[in-house]
């Protein structure tokens, strides 16, 4: 098992993922401004102008993640690249009966969901190959910004592996202490400009970090661990 503690960045605006892909503008408009040609019922070219329309903020409704949805470039490609082959395949048709290309949309778009929803976890999954500290680059669905995530795995072989590991996961959360207490301290002037790193965040004993106490634990019951020391 693996220690997942993942900070990323968020926003309020939802985009979606494929959103963030560098021909989704251009594909995308193709598919809208050709929608007409692909039906022999008029009643389908509203609905499946609005499925595409509706893309991307359909696709952040969808998604249902308990971690925020930061996708890495590599795993973007290989979704868009699956999404828009299934497209250009479903264009390169002719007039299609009525109902028909409405309801390939959708299955399109629930496996382009399904796509970025493994790509997402698995990248997370991936970091119980690591001991430790581990940081991957990623891109924010949600306003297409480059961002990262910060993982702490423990599938370490030794001890001494392990000690290092959670020398590093203190020291990471020292310093992010350090810059959250920053960032609090200027937006307050009722702080003291001189307060100190509390002495929890430098002891070099915290049995509730012990590999026995790691199966569930979370970046709050880590903070919560080191604040009883």
């Amino acid at each position: 098992m693996a220690l997942l503690l993942c900070l990323g960045l968020t926003a309020a605006l939802a985009r979606g993922c494929l959103h963030c892909h560098g021909n989704f503008s251009e594909k995308f408009s193709f598919y809208r401004h050709h929608v007409n040609l692909k039906s022999w019922w008029v009643g389908d070219i509203p609905v499946s102008g609005s499925l595409l329309t509706d893309w991307s903020q359909d696709t952040m409704k969808e998604l249902h993640l308990a971690i925020p949805a930061e996708i890495t470039r590599e795993k973007l490609n290989q979704v868009a690249n699956a999404v828009y082959k299934r497209m250009d395949q479903l264009y390169q048709g002719k007039m299609y009966f009525p109902g028909y290309f409405p309801n390939e949309l959708r299955a399109i778009f629930r496996e382009q969901v399904h796509l970025i929803q493994n790509a997402i976890i698995e990248s997370r999954i991936d970091c119980q190959r690591h001991c430790g500290i581990f940081q991957y680059e990623t891109i924010s669905c949600t306003n297409c910004t480059d961002s990262h995530v910060v993982c702490f795995g423990y599938n370490c072989e030794s001890s001494v592996q392990w000690e290092t590991a959670v020398q590093g996961l203190l020291q990471y959360i020292n310093k992010w202490h350090k810059q959250s207490t920053s960032t609090r301290l200027s937006s307050s002037s009722s702080w003291s400009t001189h307060r100190t790193t509390p002495a929890f965040l430098i002891s070099p004993s915290f049995t509730c970090l012990e590999p026995p106490h790691l199966a569930n634990l979370t970046l709050e019951n880590a903070s919560e661990c080191l604040m009883q020391h």
